[in-house]
């Protein structure tokens, strides 16, 4: 890499080619880092990554991620408290997981 006859020109060359290099590092494992979160945000949109299930013969609302079944479709349907229950279910479920992951840091 010795190109100039400066021992200082060629520290200043090679400084520079460091820095560039670590920083290139640093940038692409935090592109990195930011690819892994949406991938598991988005997920593979597999029939088994559904989110809820409407059984109208059994007027049964069941949503998935939190494994809670509330009767009443057209309550649901509606935004009455069917919707309500299911929306509180999961803000809960949600706090919950976020307070285990600041515990875990």
């Amino acid at each position: 890499m010795q190109e100039e006859r400066s021992q200082l020109q060629n520290r200043s060359k090679a400084m520079k080619l460091l820095h560039a290099r670590l920083y290139e590092l640093q940038r692409q494992e935090a592109q990195d880092e930011q690819s892994k979160l949406r991938r598991q945000q988005i997920g593979t949109a597999a029939r088994s990554e559904k989110i809820r299930t409407y059984n109208f013969p059994q007027d049964r609302v069941t949503d998935h991620r939190i494994g809670r079944s509330v009767h009443g479709i057209q309550s649901v349907m509606e935004g009455g408290n069917g919707l309500v229950d299911l929306m509180e279910a999961l803000r809960i479920h949600y706090e919950t997981k976020a307070l285990e992951a600041l515990m875990k840091r």
